[in-house]
């Protein structure tokens, strides 16, 4: 019997070895027996012989035939993630499969399934087919230029699976299997050339097309330069050749537009989406559409860096910079940096693109590593980046936290029946509720933070841990009545602006008014409609959306973030305001910004004023160089969480011992709290290791791994982050 080695899903750094009676490869799915349960592993390796006894190695139960196996690149990859982030190969391997595909059920790939018209469809005479039957009228005419696939039907309208089973039962329309493939190339590819490329979009596209083999280009592009149009024509330039493109974008809310997006100028192309959205047997599908090469592009947030891709020929990661394509639990990966060591991997070129790169990215484009493509001006001759003002809120009549300059530029844009918008990032009505006497305020007794005021539905509640109660009629602590919120968040904003303009039409956008699935959709038609004439919102609409009529921002109490401990957080401030501010006069409307600050003169918001990225992180750069921050330094983070303070400072503080007497080139910090010290009743604090070249971060990590799975830790939950961005 044949020895294999198979990843579990269990929390330990190892393979475990099993026999099997059955010609296995390597990659495939099994069921194998794990103490008193059976759980599905992948198989890593076949080997002659085992360190184990012969009779305590347990036979595998199934061998899953349902599904191709991973590839050898995909289980590389996902080597590689274990090793560099410290966590369990079981748990990593499992982690990057559909939910499908971690249970033990048994799943069906099917063929790729288009929809055509039949002989009948194809005869009917669409100016007497009843026009109250709009979706299928809609579906018919696409289905007349071309087969479609069901998620290319869906993005017309979100009853189309309904009245494309109708338009079947009439028999209008038929299923047809996918083009087949000729070679390595699909037969036929239709693509809708509609822009004309300025001199530095089409220097781009040369620049990545002419690439041999991995190269890794940083496009920085101001707000609407185009980057979008210059990935249309790299992917064209893939397609032309047979190969396949992932699109990574870090939140789920931007890939619906940008799916049909894409869809318009590549119609025949097969697109799938993959992001935590998707419904698990639609995720598998599309998954497994990936795999077997029969997905083109495949367009996803993080998780899709995973997906398998047997003829990848280019990476692009849009929004480089953003927070989101790192995880913050489980498996704390960087998707934009497996993303580039998956291009080396694979040997294919990788885009970047940002307005504002993150300084570890424009620092590489700095040094050579990487090659730096610029976008300068915007894509539309007649569009200019927006004029920004800071308005001194000291020095001005302010109306619950909008001053009076804001306002009365809001009723000018609402005269021209232009749209406004304003950012804030705080949801709820208020950031917290004060007694008036005794100066109570309104903090979650199970964390270290505040509730937050949410006075539509009169409760308190807290955006950490989401306990919540009732407003309080009365101070708990005196009884006084006099309860006033401090701080305003989106609601707030919304109340105040209905109080001054009564007629406009204002659209909130925020966590709480996006929860239903087609809210946000429904809300993007609205606003392209120029059915909004203000919108407020949080960081949801500061980047990737284009509303053409939007020709102002206001900008709401930024200044947080310029006193933070967190050595990022003028980083994520600027990228932030340089982000809301893009939406601003991106068609022939000029734009204008508006930043209320108690700083006006900061350096951050003069840089804004300037539009000079440049100069800002230059600055920014040599302050982190002399601090000996990031990029300068390469950072592991072990973080420990418990019920018990004593427990949780005894854990960190063995564990830094036991790094400190490893006596590698690399300096260990002190344990020092979280910047949210208790969280749902658990205590949370941290340990900082520094070093300045990866090299010794990885050597010392590999030698004090297996000292800190030997530390007691059962009551505590700890994880070690490597390259973490918060703190």
């Amino acid at each position: 019997m044949a020895i294999i080695r198979v990843a579990v899903d269990v929390p330990l750094p190892t393979l475990f070895d099993y026999t099997v009676d059955e010609s296995v490869a390597v990659g495939q799915r099994v069921i194998v027996p794990f103490g008193r349960r059976e759980m599905v592993g992948v198989v890593m390796e076949c080997v002659a012989t085992s360190e184990m006894e012969p009779e305590r190695i347990k036979p595998v139960v199934r061998v899953l035939h349902d599904s191709a196996p991973l590839s050898a690149e995909l289980l590389d990859l996902l080597r590689f993630c274990s090793d560099y982030y410290r966590y369990p190969v079981g748990q990593t391997v499992l982690s990057a499969l559909p939910g499908r595909l971690r249970s033990g059920q048994t799943v069906v790939s099917r063929p790729v399934l288009m929809y055509r018209l039949t002989a009948s469809g194809a005869a009917l005479d669409m100016e007497i087919f009843p026009r109250r039957r709009v979706v299928q009228r809609r579906i018919l005419t696409r289905l007349a230029e071309q087969p479609c696939n069901l998620a290319q039907l869906k993005s017309l309208s979100a009853t189309a699976v309904a009245q494309l089973k109708a338009l079947l039962n009439d028999g209008y329309v038929e299923p047809c299997e996918a083009r087949p493939m000729c070679g390595d190339k699909a037969v036929g590819h239709v693509f809708d050339n509609a822009h004309r490329l300025t001199d530095e979009q089409q220097h781009a596209v040369d620049a990545v097309a002419q690439a041999d083999g991995y190269a890794c280009f940083l496009l920085h592009g101001i707000t609407g330069s185009g980057k979008t149009e210059v990935y249309v024509h790299l992917m064209h330039h893939v397609l032309q050749r047979g190969g396949q493109a992932l699109l990574l974008v870090p939140e789920i809310n931007l890939t619906p537009q940008l799916e049909n997006y894409f869809r318009s100028r590549f119609p025949d192309v097969n697109l799938i989406s993959l992001h935590s959205g998707l419904a698990e047997g639609e995720r598998l599908t599309n998954w497994q559409q990936a795999q077997a090469g029969a997905a083109q592009i495949v367009l996803g947030t993080r998780l899709a860096v995973f997906a398998e891709l047997p003829r990848l020929a280019l990476i692009i990661v849009d929004e480089e910079h953003d927070s989101s394509f790192k995880q913050q639990d489980g498996l704390r990966y960087s998707a934009r940096d497996v993303a580039i060591f998956r291009a080396s991997q694979c040997g294919v070129p990788i885009v970047l693109g940002s307005a504002t790169p993150s300084l570890e990215s424009y620092c590489n484009a700095q040094s050579g590593r990487y090659r730096m493509l610029k976008l300068t001006g915007r894509a539309q001759a007649e569009a200019k980046l927006p004029e920004v003002r800071c308005i001194s809120i000291n020095q001005t009549v302010m109306r619950h936290g909008i001053s009076e300059n804001l306002l009365r530029e809001i009723g000018l844009r609402i005269a021209r029946r232009e749209q406004s918008l304003l950012f804030i990032n705080r949801r709820g009505y208020a950031p917290v509720l004060m007694c008036g006497g005794c100066g109570w305020l309104s903090g979650c007794k199970h964390c270290a933070g505040k509730m937050v005021l949410h006075l539509k539905d009169q409760r308190l509640r807290c955006h950490h841990c989401g306990y919540q109660q009732r407003v309080p009629q009365h101070c708990p602590d005196c009884g006084n009545a006099d309860l006033h919120p401090v701080g305003s968040g989106t609601q707030r904003v919304e109340s105040v602006l209905q109080e001054r303009f009564p007629q406009a039409r204002i659209l909130r956008v925020d966590r709480d008014s996006t929860r239903s699935k087609r809210a946000w959709s429904s809300m993007r038609e609205q606003i392209h409609a120029n059915e909004v004439d203000i919108l407020v919102g949080t960081q949801m609409l500061a980047k990737g959306h284009d509303f053409p009529a939007l020709t102002l921002v206001g900008v709401l109490n930024p200044d947080s973030a310029l006193y933070s401990s967190d050595f990022r957080a003028a980083e994520k401030l600027f990228a932030q305001l340089v982000q809301v501010s893009g939406r601003a006069g991106r068609a022939d409307k000029p734009g204008e910004v508006i930043i209320q600050t108690a700083f006006p003169d900061h350096p951050l918001f003069r840089a804004l004023q300037r539009h000079d990225f440049e100069g800002w992180a230059e600055s920014q750069l040599a302050e982190r160089r002399l601090a000996g921050f990031p990029p300068f330094m390469y950072q592991a983070m072990l973080r420990a969480e418990g019920r018990r303070e004593t427990e949780v400072y005894a854990y960190l503080n063995q564990a830094r011992a036991a790094a400190i007497e490893l006596r590698q080139p690399v300096e260990v910090l002190g344990v020092v709290p979280a910047a949210l010290a208790r969280r749902a009743n658990h205590v949370r604090a941290q340990l900082l290791i520094q070093a300045t070249t990866r090299k010794a971060m990885r050597a010392f990590l590999r030698a004090w791994q297996p000292v800190l799975d030997g530390l007691s830790a059962a009551k505590l939950r700890c994880a070690l982050d490597i390259d973490p961005l918060e703190f």
